[in-house]
Order: C-alpha cells, then structure tokens, then sequence
C-alpha cells in the first residue's frame, strides 16, 4: 500500500509541475527582493534598456505545492483581492467544474505587504515586498490539485502573477497557516509609490472599480 501511495505521489507532482509550464519573461528589468542572493533578483515590469537578452525561467518565481495526491489532501490559498467572497470573480472557487474550495476563515498576512490597486483594469496587486506595507486581510482556502490548477491559468502564472507562499494568522484559530498567494514580484517600479490597502473591495472608497476582463 506505502509503495502505491508513493507512486501516486510522484505521478500528482509531475501533472502539477507540468501544470505550471512557463515561458521565459522579456523585456524586464532585474529588481532584488529580501532574502535573495546578489545576482538572483528577478525582473520587474519595465522594459530593460541595455541588458543582456538572459532572462532568469519565471518558473523560477512560482512555488510548485507539496504533492496532493493522498486522497482528501488540499492545499491552503490566501485570496486578498477579487477572489474574496462578495467580490467580482469568486464565483470561480464556487464553480465544482474548477475543482473543489472549501473556506477555511479570515485571516491577515503575519507580515505586512504593499496591497494596490493598478493597471487600466484597476487589478488589486500584492507586490511580493514584505515588511512593507500593510497587513493585508483575505480569506483561506482549502483547494485540491484541479482547483490549484485552475487558479494557475486564472491568474496568469507567472506572467502576470507569481504562487509564493505567506503566512497567514487565521481569526479565531489562534495559530498561522502557510499559505499560497498569488503576489506578483514583476510590476512597474512606481506602482510601489501608490496608495496601499489592507482589505481590498471593488466598490471601496478608492473609486477604482475592478474592470473584468473579456470572455476567453
């Protein structure tokens, strides 16, 4: 039986590795983030002026999950922004065609981010920089590996955004949560310098209503 299950986890690790197949990014500038060593930076969402055409794999910035192959295994989600219930686009975790969600609570990031609203859609962006910013409060997740998937293409990973992982305090549970996120760590450098949130709703008082993107 042991040996069953390690086969089945080995074949759920590599469908879920080859479910995050990414292309390399172009025309970025190279920005570092805490914690990473000199040269190991990644690259923001300018174009590069004068650089070398070698562009670090943005498979490199999306953290692949722990096998979910045993069954009734899930992996925690952290949604801060459109997903969160009330908002534009969570019907997505509802649909049971997408895989399977199941909420967990509320809770707010242990360490504080820089949450802003950007882009000509008005896309809330949790800028991967921790220890700056606020801290951001969202909604946990238990998902499975089809709705991890499916949160994969939804959110455009990596290119748009990156899965990393946070630390999450959870109300009423007195206790953390490891987390995945869909931050971003490629953005324009001035989206650093704009107002920061700490619990996103479309409607708010910012005026920056969220624009859905068209039918694919």
């Amino acid at each position: 039986m042991r040996l069953f299950l390690k086969d089945l986890c080995l074949l759920f690790k590599t469908q879920s590795e080859r479910a995050c197949r990414h292309d390399r990014l172009r025309h970025l500038t190279r920005v570092a983030l805490p914690g990473t060593l000199p040269g190991k930076g990644v690259w923001s969402g300018v174009e590069a002026r004068g650089k070398a055409t070698r562009f670090p794999a943005a498979r490199d910035l999306c953290v692949r999950p722990r096998s979910l192959a045993a069954p009734g295994c899930m992996a925690h989600v952290f949604v801060y922004g459109t997903l969160k219930t009330g908002q534009p686009n969570h019907r997505v975790l509802l649909e049971s065609a997408h895989g399977r969600a199941v909420f967990r609570g509320w809770g707010r990031t242990v360490e504080p981010y820089p949450l802003v609203i950007a882009g000509q859609r008005n896309i809330p962006r949790l800028l991967n920089l921790p220890g700056q910013g606020r801290r951001v409060a969202g909604e946990v997740y238990a998902v499975d590996e089809q709705m991890l998937r499916f949160l994969d293409e939804f959110e455009g990973c990596p290119d748009m955004y990156q899965r990393t992982r946070v630390t999450v305090a959870v109300e009423g549970a007195g206790g953390t949560l490891q987390c995945f996120v869909y931050s971003t760590a490629t953005y324009p450098p001035e989206w650093v310098h704009l107002p920061y949130h700490d619990d996103y709703d479309s409607q708010g008082e910012h005026g920056l209503r969220y624009s859905p993107r068209e039918s694919r």
